[in-house]
């Protein structure tokens, strides 16, 4: 998969793309519709925004986002995705009427053939362009627009709202319904304090920085080493949170790899959440951290077998 960040300047090998348009948070259920609707109409992009519109209007808003661009990026791939316009949402982006984001970006600027958004799709300055507008603007100015109707699951709309709803409630199997797949964190290894590796229990590291933050506690996982000379996949059990044992109240993820032995610092993990096993915990001494931490694995080891 190609991935362009700009939409000025473009190659014309990369032209005449049919696009999904989207920001595609997720990519749940509801997103894979509108690409693979957007895959009947010739070779297949994803036009997306980084940063998200959100974070652009609201920067200091507590962090919503279900997936980084790297974790967006690589689901897009697996789905046959060509072309991933990443456009940069900026002032000058943010300024763009709906006439002038459909003329200046995708007529002239990437000369898209086909554009294919979801029934409650906005665009341009305020957020003033609908569906309507699109198609009447694609019209005008030589490209098809194809409207993909919205999912539904148990009668309810499939959302990211929704998604983000059972995770904080720590149901990540029923986010995992809507999502077609198993809810990911990716991201390089960073160093921690190194405590996992004094227990016994030796963990990598992960940033959850902006990232929506599905309940805290501890959870089986699957993993995947995405770099490096051990790349490949591996059961786990992880914990998501503060570390309230140790004082500390930045959150991130730890995850301990099952029959792994190598140095995973700099590599980059992709880790699903399968289940949630319990809260975090504070506890009278390690020995006892230590006890629950086994007892944690052996759950985890049982629930993947059984997956």
């Amino acid at each position: 998969m190609k991935i362009i960040k700009t939409w000025q300047g473009i190659a014309a090998a990369d032209r005449g793309v049919s696009v999904a348009m989207g920001n595609f948070d997720g990519v749940h259920l509801g997103h894979r519709s509108v690409i693979e609707t957007a895959a009947a109409q010739g070779p297949l992009g994803v036009l997306t925004f980084e940063p998200h519109p959100r974070e652009f209007f609201a920067p200091d808003a507590p962090a919503f986002r279900l997936m980084n661009a790297e974790a967006r990026a690589n689901r897009l791939a697996k789905l046959g995705v060509s072309h991933l316009f990443e456009l940069p949402f900026d002032a000058v982006m943010a300024s763009l009427t709906p006439e002038a984001f459909a003329q200046e970006v995708l007529a002239e600027g990437l000369g898209v053939a086909h554009v294919t958004v979801g029934m409650d799709f906005c665009f341009g300055r305020g957020r003033k362009g609908t569906v309507a507008d699109l198609q009447a603007l694609g019209a005008r100015l030589g490209f098809g627009v194809t409207v993909a109707p919205l999912l539904r699951s148990g009668g309810k709309e499939i959302s990211s709202t929704a998604i983000r709803n059972a995770l904080s409630e720590g149901r990540p199997r029923d986010a995992a319904l809507m999502l077609g797949h198993l809810h990911r964190i990716e991201g390089a290894v960073i160093h921690g304090e190194k405590r996992g590796r004094e227990l016994g229990y030796p963990t990598a590291n992960m940033s959850v920085a902006g990232l929506h933050l599905p309940r805290l506690g501890v959870y089986a996982v699957k993993v995947d080493v995405l770099t490096g000379p051990q790349a490949g996949s591996y059961g786990g059990a992880a914990s998501l949170g503060v570390r309230p044992m140790f004082g500390e109240n930045t959150p991130n993820l730890e995850t301990f790899l099952f029959d792994f032995k190598g140095d995973l610092y700099g590599h980059h993990l992709s880790v699903a959440l399968v289940e949630y096993l319990r809260p975090e915990m504070k506890f009278d001494g390690l020995p006892a951290l230590i006890a629950q931490m086994d007892a944690d694995c052996l759950r985890a080891r049982a629930l993947l077998a059984a997956a």
